[in-house]
C-alpha cells in the first residue's frame, strides 16, 4: 500500500515538473507553490481597495501613465506576467479572445511583471515569441506588484477606472491549474467580472486562486523603520535640492523635515508616475554623467519612508544647514558674455517658448571650451538652450531649425557647460546666437535678465581636437488627427569613424517618446537611448558617461512617438492633422547631437558633414529603413510634391526610389527653378525647397 502510495506520489510530482511554473531555477515547482505557501502571501492576496497612479515603461521601452492612459477606459484588467512560466505561456490564445471581444467595448488591457531577474529585452522576445502583443509593464521597483499585493503571475485584476478601484481579482478561469487543464472552462470570473464593471454591476468573486508562478518581493514585510535623518534627507540633498531651494525652480523649498514631511503625499505621486526627478531617459539603456535619475534603492527608501507615515526620527536635519550663496560666475569672468533679451514673466498662465537671438560681436573666429549661465529669475527660468546662426535674423527670432553649433545649455543643476580636454567647438566671426527660454511662470510677475558667458582657448592654447554639433531630423511628418501612438523615424549616414557625446531629443506638446539607434556596418544595432516618456517641459542634452564610437558606415536612427489624442492634456487641438513647424503647437522631429570625427584636428578639418549632409534628405523619407523610398513614404510639403513623379524618379524601376535618384530628381528641380526665375518657359513641376533639412558646416555651423 505505501509503495502505491509513493508511486502515485511520484506520477504526480512528474507531472508536476513537466507542467512545471517556476520562471527560473530557483523558484518553487508546481507542487510546492500550489497553494499559498505562508501568511505573508494569505496578507498580500487581499484585495486591495483601489490602485493609486503610476507610470512604466513597458517591454519596448515605451511609457505608460495608468490615470492617463486609461482615464476613459470603461473596465481595465492587468493580468501578471513572468517569463519562462507555463500557466502565462498557455494563457496566451485566451487572453487574445478576450482583448477581441472587450477591447472594441472601451475595456484597456496590459500586464505587469515585478520579476526581478526579467529584462525588457527578455520579456520582448519572450512575448513575440508566444503571442503577448500588449504592453508588459516592467515593474521593475515592485511598487505596483507590492501595492496591489501580487504573489503570483497569471493572475487577473479588473478595475474600475471611475473610481480606481480594483473590482475583481483571481484567475481567467477554471480551466488551468497545475499539471492539469480543461478543455473548456465551466466558469468564466474575469469575463463577468468584465461585464459586471460595464453594466455598473458588482463583481463577484472568483471560487478558486490564481495558480501561478510565484513572484519574489524579497523586501515585502522585511523593510525596517526608515531613517529620515540617515536615509532620506541624503537622497533629497543630493537629487533634488538643487531645484527645491529658496528662490529656485522647485515649487517649495526642500529647507527643513517640516517642508518635506508637509509635501510628503505628494512626493510619493510625482515619484510614483516619474514625474519627478525630470530625468526622462530610463536607467536601463545608457550610462550618463551627471545622472539626476532616481536609482531603485532610492526609490523605494522615499516611497516607503512616506507610506511608514513619514516620520522624523532621530538625528539632526541635513536640509536645514544653511547653504553658501551661489557665485555670480563660478568658473571666473567669461571671456564673452551675451545679454539674452529681458522677458517679463506674467504670473500665471502658459508662456510659450521664446526664441530670441542676440549678434555676435566677434570679429574673428574663436574655439569655445566652456559656458556658463548668470541667470535674474531663479524661479521663472526653466531652461536655456542655444544654436550658433550664420546670419542675425531679420525677425530676430533664433528657431531651432536654423541653429549651428552649440554653445551650451541651462537647466538646474547643470548651470555650465564644461567641453572635454583638446577638445573646442569653433565659434564664426559675426552672426548671432539663437536661444531657445523657457519661462515658467510662479505666481506674480518678473522681468528676467539673464547673461551666456563664453570661455575661449587662447590664441597659444588652441584645441587639437574639433566638436562637432549635428541634428537627425524629420521635416516631413504628419500626425493624424487622434492617433495616440503614431510613429515617425529618420536616419543619418555616418560616412567616417565618430566618437558620439551626447544626445538631445526635441519635440513640442504631442512628443510622447523618443530612442535612439546606432545601426553598425554589419546591419546589428544597439539601442543607445530610450525616453519612454518625454516631457515638453523638461529638456536637456544627455551626455553619454564615455563617449560612443560609430564606426564608418553606420546609420544613426531616431524614432518619436506622438500622442495627438485627447488623452495628452497638453494637446492644444487633438482634431487637426499636425505637421512640422517651429511653434509649440505645430511639431517638430529633431534629435540634436555632439560628436568628432575621429581622424579630424583643429589644424586638420574635414568635409564629413557635408559627405554625412548628402543622404539627410533620404534619412527624412526612408521610414522603414530598407534603403529605398517607396511612394506612401513621400510625406510634408516636400513629400507631397516629390510623390507625383516617383515613377520618374524610379529609374531603374527598382520599386524604389534610391538615394542617387532622389538626388538625380531634385538637381533637375533646382534646374527647372533657376530657369523658371530668368524668365525661360519650361513645363509645370514641383517646386523644390531648399531647406528640406538643416545641414552640419565645417566648425559645427550650418
Amino acid at each position: 500500500m505505501m509503495q502505491v502510495r509513493l508511486s502515485a506520489l511520484a506520477t504526480a510530482a512528474a507531472t508536476a515538473l513537466l507542467a512545471g511554473c517556476a520562471s527560473d531555477s530557483s523558484a518553487p515547482n508546481a507542487l510546492s507553490a500550489a497553494t499559498p505557501t505562508s501568511t505573508s502571501e494569505g496578507a498580500a492576496t487581499a484585495m486591495p481597495l483601489q490602485i493609486d497612479n503610476f507610470m512604466l515603461a513597458d517591454q519596448n521601452y515605451m511609457g505608460h501613465e495608468l490615470y492617463r492612459e486609461a482615464g476613459d477606459a470603461k473596465a481595465v484588467v492587468l493580468i501578471t506576467h513572468g517569463n519562462g512560466c507555463p500557466i502565462v505561456r498557455n494563457l496566451a490564445p485566451k487572453v487574445k479572445e478576450l482583448r477581441a471581444k472587450y477591447e472594441p467595448m472601451g475595456v484597456k488591457f496590459m500586464m505587469l511583471n515585478s520579476n526581478l531577474q526579467d529584462s525588457a529585452e527578455e520579456v520582448a522576445k519572450e512575448a513575440a515569441e508566444y503571442g503577448y502583443d500588449l504592453p508588459i509593464l516592467m515593474d521593475k521597483n515592485q511598487l505596483v506588484g507590492e501595492q496591489l499585493g501580487v504573489t503570483r503571475t497569471a493572475e487577473f485584476f479588473v478595475i474600475d477606472p471611475k473610481t480606481w478601484k480594483v473590482v475583481y481579482r483571481g484567475p481567467l478561469d477554471d480551466r488551468l491549474d497545475y499539471g492539469a487543464q480543461k478543455a473548456v472552462a465551466s466558469h468564466t470570473w474575469t469575463a463577468d467580472a468584465i461585464e459586471a464593471t460595464l453594466a455598473g454591476r458588482q463583481a463577484m468573486a472568483a471560487g478558486k486562486p490564481s495558480p501561478g508562478c510565484l513572484i519574489d518581493f524579497p523586501d515585502r514585510g522585511k523593510v525596517a523603520k526608515i531613517s529620515y535623518a540617515k536615509d532620506v534627507a541624503p537622497i533629497l540633498e543630493a537629487k533634488c535640492v538643487a531645484c527645491h531651494i529658496e528662490g529656485g525652480i522647485g515649487p517649495f523649498a526642500m529647507t527643513s523635515y517640516e517642508k518635506v514631511k508637509g509635501f510628503s503625499p505628494m512626493i510619493r505621486e510625482v515619484i510614483r508616475t516619474d514625474r519627478m526627478p525630470p530625468w526622462n531617459v530610463d536607467a536601463h539603456i545608457g550610462k550618463w554623467q551627471d545622472d539626476k535619475s532616481l536609482t531603485p534603492s532610492e526609490i523605494k527608501t522615499i516611497v516607503r519612508w512616506v507610506e511608514q507615515g513619514a516620520e522624523r526620527g532621530a538625528g539632526p536635519d541635513p536640509l536645514a544647514k544653511k547653504r553658501p550663496a551661489l557665485a555670480e560666475w563660478p568658473m571666473g569672468k567669461p571671456d564673452l558674455i551675451l545679454e539674452i533679451p529681458a522677458y517679463t514673466i506674467p504670473a500665471s498662465g502658459v508662456v510659450d517658448y521664446q526664441r530670441p537671438a542676440v549678434a555676435n560681436p566677434l570679429t574673428e573666429g574663436k574655439w569655445v571650451k566652456a559656458s556658463a549661465y548668470k541667470v535674474g529669475e531663479r524661479q521663472a527660468v526653466h531652461h536655456f538652450l542655444t544654436g550658433y546662426l550664420k546670419e542675425m535674423p531679420k525677425d530676430g527670432k533664433g528657431n531651432e531649425s536654423r541653429w549651428g553649433a552649440s554653445m551650451g545649455g541651462y537647466a538646474v543643476g547643470a548651470e555650465a557647460t564644461l567641453w572635454p580636454s583638446n577638445i573646442g567647438t569653433y565659434l564664426p566671426p559675426g552672426g548671432a546666437v539663437g536661444f531657445q527660454a523657457h519661462y515658467t511662470p510662479f505666481g506674480k510677475e518678473v522681468t528676467d535678465k539673464s547673461y551666456l558667458g563664453l570661455y575661449f582657448y587662447k590664441d597659444n592654447e588652441k584645441p587639437g581636437l574639433v566638436m562637432r554639433n549635428s541634428v537627425i531630423v524629420d521635416n516631413s511628418i504628419r500626425i493624424p488627427a487622434g492617433e495616440a501612438r503614431h510613429k515617425e523615424t529618420a536616419s543619418l549616414d555616418v560616412p567616417k569613424e565618430m566618437l558620439l557625446y551626447s544626445a538631445f531629443p526635441h519635440a513640442h506638446y504631442r512628443g510622447y517618446a523618443s530612442d535612439l539607434w546606432i545601426q553598425y556596418p554589419d546591419g546589428s544595432k544597439k539601442q543607445v537611448l530610450a525616453m519612454p516618456r518625454y516631457d515638453f517641459n523638461w529638456q536637456r542634452e544627455y551626455t553619454f558617461a564615455e563617449p560612443l564610437k560609430v564606426p564608418a558606415g553606420s546609420k544613426l536612427i531616431a524614432n518619436y512617438w506622438y500622442d495627438n489624442s485627447k488623452q495628452n492634456p497638453a494637446n492644444p487641438d487633438p482634431s487637426k492633422t499636425i505637421v512640422w513647424g517651429d511653434q509649440s503647437w505645430e511639431e517638430m522631429f529633431y534629435t540634436a547631437i555632439r560628436y568628432r570625427w575621429v581622424d579630424e584636428t583643429a589644424t586638420k578639418l574635414t568635409n564629413y558633414d557635408e559627405l554625412m549632409d548628402q543622404n539627410r534628405l533620404f534619412g527624412m523619407f526612408d521610414d522603414n529603413l530598407d534603403g529605398k523610398i517607396q511612394q506612401a513614404e513621400f510625406k510634408g510639403e516636400l513629400g507631397d510634391r516629390l510623390k507625383p513623379f516617383y515613377a520618374q524618379m524610379d529609374q531603374d524601376k527598382s520599386g524604389g526610389v534610391e538615394n542617387n535618384e532622389l538626388m538625380a530628381a531634385l538637381q533637375v528641380m533646382r534646374q527647372r527653378m533657376r530657369q523658371q526665375a530668368s524668365g525661360h518657359p519650361m513645363p509645370s513641376a514641383p517646386a523644390a525647397t531648399t531647406s528640406a533639412a538643416p545641414a552640419a558646416k565645417p566648425g559645427g555651423g550650418r
